[in-house]
């Protein structure tokens, strides 16, 4: 029986540069390479690292406790697309709750994670904010060439065309909560500051909005944090200052020993599950108190 690769934090901390910074893939398969002391480890590492496909489906597509439907709705500069699931046979008007991908892109796990949202009793929609650059690819390193590409505010004002989309459905109870991962998290903080109809925010790991962003804040937030996440725990303190100066309602949760993308499932270097579960939790518990 073969061992499996040892994964440092130094590694995890590689494809974090190389997912979020400045470094390209080859730079990083190099610095994996001399950190994981050889070309064939380097190889077999990589793909811990980074999202298996395979691994996207806790709740599957066609699972029939949901029903799912793809969506349009106008924003700027034109259609944007989501993914809408609500559970299934239930005619009730629903809190509806917005699911804002990684810097991946709309993909399988994002998707799934949005099912799971609706079996916790909401209507979820997952949004492709690749949208106006024509939708999400399937190479994922395109997908981050993409996002990094778009322009911030169109994004931002995509973010409230869907909370609002949501607000105005018939089936829906008119209250809207927002829950985004790594890059989406970074667009929970923003949208919260441009969309004060926002009912509730969660943000995972997610860049912090500016000072004068956190004098806009009105909903409720709630902040999930990686105790090994330097790059993003940075701005914490400014952050939670600026909210707290101005009567903002923020509840900070930090996960000691967890990494960035701890909610993550698909990646097996990264993926937490005590912290992810407890963060979960955590989230559903407040929409209910939100939302209701």
């Amino acid at each position: 029986m073969t061992d499996s690769p040892v994964i440092t934090q130094a590694m995890i901390d590689a494809y974090d540069e190389y997912t979020h910074l400045t470094l390209d893939r080859r730079g990083f398969m190099d610095k994996l390479t001399r950190l994981a002391g050889s070309t064939a480890a380097a190889a077999a590492i990589a793909p811990l690292l980074a999202a298996d496909k395979a691994r996207a489906a806790i709740v599957a597509p066609d699972d029939g406790r949901v029903s799912v439907q793809d969506v349009s709705f106008s924003g700027q500069g034109g259609e944007v697309t989501g993914y809408l699931i609500r559970p299934a046979g239930v005619s009730d008007r629903l809190g509806a709750v917005l699911v804002i991908h990684e810097n991946r892109g709309l993909n399988e796990h994002i998707r799934d994670v949005a099912r799971r949202v609706a079996l916790e009793g909401f209507m979820a929609l997952a949004v492709d904010f690749l949208s106006p650059a024509g939708g999400t690819p399937a190479d994922e390193d395109k997908a981050r060439e993409m996002i990094g590409a778009l322009v911030p505010a169109q994004t931002v004002a995509n973010a409230v065309a869907a909370a609002r989309y949501l607000a105005t459905r018939e089936d829906g109870n008119g209250k809207v909560g927002a829950v985004g991962f790594c890059w989406g998290g970074g667009l929970v903080n923003q949208l919260a500051a441009a969309d004060p109809e926002l009912n509730a925010g969660v943000a995972y790991y997610g860049r912090q909005g500016s000072a004068e962003d956190a004098a806009k804040v009105v909903a409720p937030l709630m902040l999930h944090y990686a105790g090994l996440d330097e790059r993003i725990n940075a701005g914490i303190d400014a952050y939670r200052e600026a909210l707290e100066k101005n009567g903002k309602e923020v509840t900070i949760h930090m996960y000691d020993g967890a990494n960035h993308a701890f909610n993550n499932d698909t990646s097996a270097a990264r993926y937490d599950k005590p912290a992810a579960d407890l963060a979960w939790g955590r989230t559903i518990e407040f929409f209910k108190a939100k939302l209701a």
